[in-house]
């Protein structure tokens, strides 16, 4: 079946696309009905809903892959899933069941492809849909903000030569979050390089409304980091080693400092006076933005504790020989 047969715009030769998600609801349908007309054929990877996304990814006409949920889930595991079912070469489209696709952005991003031959992955703008919400939905939109130029990595949308992905042998399925910069670096290795463009790409509901969502999304962040740096961290580019230290220094060693200082001398709990004085230096350095920058330099330094937890999760489970299970924020 070729997707988008209705739609009065041909779809663009050899660009599938891969969804993945779980209980996505309306989102996981209007992120297929985005879809229509700018790829030719939809592998959805349902892990395990409930709220009947199967048979409305079915009724969308994409093609349905329902993911072992008897093995430990991660999104690493349900693209592959889904990459399996793609033949021949060509391009995929990367994208999360709460996403939409802009209009125009896969023509877009092959323009890209054919004005950088080394390019294997292309991205552009991911914009957060609603961040008028929450304080956490707009630091996603602002996060999501990186700038445009040859990058380091990519997000969970992105468009990708299937044929360099298949030779990097797709993505890490162990891990649980970061699964995409690491496959960056994998592909970058092999020669490769990752394009981020001045176009809109996809809009996102993060559905963060709520303290703790932004907590465990932190603290899976702080994960992230220090496997990562386990990983690839001892390599020429020390892959988020940097990250993995600001964390541990900001959420663990400056507490720690206190605590101890505190107990030496009453005035020792003074050394928690760096998180307001790191937060007002953040502040001046992003002025430009206005509110924005202001609420990021006080959840940058907050977020160091949450970080700080999910780095120490990750190393305390490599001492036992255990893998965390996934931090889900939603």
């Amino acid at each position: 079946m070729v997707w988008g047969m209705s739609s009065p715009a041909p779809a663009p030769p050899e660009v599938d696309a891969v969804v993945i998600g779980r209980n996505e609801g309306a989102r996981l349908v209007a992120c297929l009905a985005s879809l229509r007309g700018q790829v030719r054929r939809v592998v959805y990877v349902d892990s395990g809903s409930t709220d009947g996304s199967v048979e409305a990814a079915q009724a969308a006409g994409a093609e349905v892959v329902a993911l072992d949920m008897t093995r430990p889930f991660t999104a690493a595991r349900a693209r592959n899933a889904g990459l399996a079912r793609l033949e021949g070469g060509g391009f995929v489209q990367l994208l999360d069941g709460d996403c939409e696709l802009r209009p125009g952005w896969i023509a877009a991003a092959l323009r890209a492809f054919a004005d950088h031959p080394r390019a294997v992955v292309v991205c552009g703008r991911r914009r957060e849909r609603h961040p008028e919400v929450s304080v956490w939905n707009r630091l996603c939109d602002r996060e999501w903000d990186t700038p445009v130029g040859q990058a380091a990595a990519c997000g969970g949308d992105a468009l990708m030569r299937l044929p360099a992905l298949r030779a990097a042998g797709g993505y890490r399925e162990d891990l649980i979050a970061g699964e995409e910069p690491e496959l960056c670096l994998r592909l970058r290795g092999a020669g490769g390089e990752v394009w981020r463009i001045d176009a809109e790409m996809t809009l996102h509901d993060a559905g963060m409304t709520r303290f703790p969502q932004w907590w465990r999304r932190s603290r899976r962040a702080g994960h992230a980091f220090a496997e990562g740096a386990a990983l690839h961290g001892a390599g020429p580019e020390r892959h988020w080693v940097a990250e993995t230290r600001r964390a541990l220094l900001w959420g663990f060693g400056v507490p720690l400092a206190a605590v101890a200082a505190g107990l030496v001398h009453p005035a020792g709990g003074l050394i928690l006076l760096t998180w307001p004085l790191q937060m007002m230096r953040l502040a001046w350095r992003w002025r430009g933005e206005g509110r924005a920058g202001a609420e990021a330099a006080v959840f940058t330094v907050l977020g160091k504790l949450p970080e700080a937890l999910g780095v120490l999760d990750y190393c305390a489970n490599r001492l036992r020989g255990r893998r965390r299970g996934l931090i889900e924020y939603k």
